[in-house]
């Protein structure tokens, strides 16, 4: 028997910190050449550790550790998790990856699903931090700053620092967690310990001024209690002024909601009804399409397409464009602003990202096929601009009739569905598409379904770190599609 605390690996690592990456990398590496595997080492966070470090050994002359260049990105995100055993888990990924070069392709391997699910969860714990944190101010004059408090449940206060930095450097400010604490003097940005939540201040009077901002941007049509619940859990509300209105105003959402139903919105911008009475001079029944042989036959016939309410307020169908015999044919939600006046799908702002991506990832647009899950544009009037509004079930299922007849048409070898609504419109059922992403599902026609998101969700990432690494996922998703056209 061992005596008590005695560690059979061969190399104790001892890291400076919590989230000290670049030691772990550096100690990863010189291991991963000495051919040192995942069992033999044991990692440990100095605070916490009273065993002393072992002698790295030297990185072998000549050798070089060659891994996926997504990888670092990858792991550095998951090293903030609060798992403890996070450090010896990424080894051997590391590990793995000098073998299998191609693991992180594999959604249903059991490590990568891991590391994505660490990542989701840092990814969504950086979120909250800087969508709930509420600073309070404390002193006057020079001695003026502002104070916060927020208990996140990863190692996330360094990663999130610059963003508070960039989002407020006319402040001097400090963030209070029970990890670490941020401190933004005007010009220096310093992380030191964590405090305790008695170290944080007592409510202000910008709190009163706080309420009455969110009293008057709260929206009562758009409330869906459990939904809100899920993106603002309880355990924040403590932490925010705004938390005591919340009650009242659900109680008195009905009414307020009546009230904004009553005051009617003004119409689209007239140049919208020139457009549409140029594509639309008339509205005659449509002849269906049944007889269509070709994609023009059957685009023409969709000119007049009545089978859902869509038709009314959209200027003008808008179908799907490319090659009569594409292998690959991409299906997005529906078309925008700027697709119902071009008449032409993927030309707007998400239409552009795409078509980057797209080149990036060495796929010739002219060659593959795109269209959309829904025909027409579907949007709510808020003075002279259109606002996108998401097809409903039974929109989606009635345009299906257009989508079959496109495939049958082609006989694509892959469908690429690009979010939940062209996934719905292809398998017929709703998924959860942030845990189907990157896989490939047979329809029981033979059709292969590649399931990612659509790519105007990369539009609305505001942080740019956060928009580059998706902008990245969403082109690893398409170099996946580009191997998948030349199986």
């Amino acid at each position: 028997m061992q005596p008590a605390g005695f560690d059979l690996a061969r190399y104790n690592v001892r890291l400076d910190s919590e989230t000290d990456f670049p030691g772990w990398r550096d100690a990863a590496r010189r291991l991963a050449l000495n051919e040192v595997s995942p069992e033999d080492i044991s990692w440990h966070v100095a605070a916490d550790s009273d065993q002393p470090p072992s002698d790295l050994p030297a990185v072998p002359g000549g050798k070089q550790l060659v891994v996926p260049r997504e990888f670092i990105g990858h792991a550095e995100t998951a090293f903030c998790h609060s798992d403890p055993t996070r450090f010896a888990f990424l080894y051997r990924l590391l590990w793995r990856l000098r073998t299998e070069p191609r693991l992180l392709a594999i959604a249903s391997d059991p490590d990568t699903r891991r590391l994505e699910a660490m990542e989701k969860a840092v990814r969504r714990d950086s979120h909250k931090m800087r969508a709930f944190v509420r600073f309070r101010k404390i002193g006057d004059g020079d001695e003026e700053r502002y104070v916060a408090w927020f208990e996140p449940d990863h190692f996330i206060v360094e990663r999130n620092a610059d963003f508070f930095v960039r989002r407020f450097t006319g402040m001097r400010w400090t963030i209070l967690t029970p990890h670490a604490s941020a401190d933004w003097n005007g010009e220096r940005l310093a992380i030191g310990p964590g405090a305790a939540r008695s170290d944080a201040p007592a409510q202000d009077d910008t709190e009163s001024l706080w309420r009455t901002y969110f009293e008057n941007i709260f929206n009562p049509a758009r409330l869906k209690v459990k939904a809100m619940q899920k993106e603002m859990p309880k355990k924040y509300w403590r932490n925010l002024p705004e938390a005591s209105l919340i009650p009242d105003l659900i109680a008195g959402a009905d009414k307020a909601a009546t009230a904004m139903i009553a005051r009617m919105p003004t119409t689209p911008a007239p140049h919208h009804a020139k457009v549409q009475a140029k594509h639309w001079p008339t509205r005659e029944p449509a002849v269906m399409g049944d007889g269509a042989h070709t994609i023009s036959e059957l685009r023409e016939a969709a000119k007049g397409c009545r089978r859902c309410p869509l038709w009314r307020d959209a200027t003008q169908t808008v179908f799907g464009e490319g090659p009569d015999d594409a292998r690959v044919v991409f299906v997005g939600e529906q078309p925008g602003d700027q697709e119902d006046l071009a008449g032409k799908p993927f030309v707007g702002p998400a239409g552009k990202v795409f078509d980057a991506i797209l080149d990036d990832a060495g796929v010739d647009r002219q060659k593959v096929y795109v269209t959309n899950a829904v025909k027409h544009f579907k949007f709510e009037p808020r003075g002279k601009r259109r606002i996108h509004s998401k097809p409903n079930a039974g929109e989606v299922q009635a345009c299906r009739w257009w989508i079959d007849r496109e495939l049958a048409l082609i006989m694509p070898d892959l469908a690429v569905a690009l979010g939940a609504t062209a996934a719905l419109s292809l398998l017929g059922k709703a998924i959860p598409v942030t845990k189907m992403r990157g896989q490939v599902i047979e329809r029981e026609d033979g059709l292969r379904v590649f399931v990612t998101i659509h790519p105007s969700f990369i539009l609305r990432i505001h942080e740019p770190a956060d928009k580059d690494a998706e902008r990245e996922r969403f082109l690893h998703d398409m170099r996946q599609v580009k191997r998948l056209m030349t199986a």
